[in-house]
């Protein structure tokens, strides 16, 4: 017999139905800076709001070949 505990086992939600559900009924966004969908705008005005939430992102150097 296969008991799994509730919420355990069966249907994986898709990260972008997550996502979605959990604006509509939580009215919580998760937004990557990556997201091919923004623009360059769109994507600074989060990274403004992430700053100003939760501080800034630590520097990220960029590695040179040559």
């Amino acid at each position: 017999m296969r008991w799994h505990p509730h919420g355990y086992g069966g249907h994986r939600r898709d990260p972008e139905q997550v996502k979605r559900e959990g604006w509509h009924e939580q009215r919580m966004l998760a937004v990557s800076l990556d997201d091919p969908r923004l623009t360059w705008p769109e994507r600074e005005l989060v990274r403004q709001l992430g700053d100003k939430l939760y501080g800034r992102l630590p520097a990220v150097r960029e590695v040179r070949n040559g």
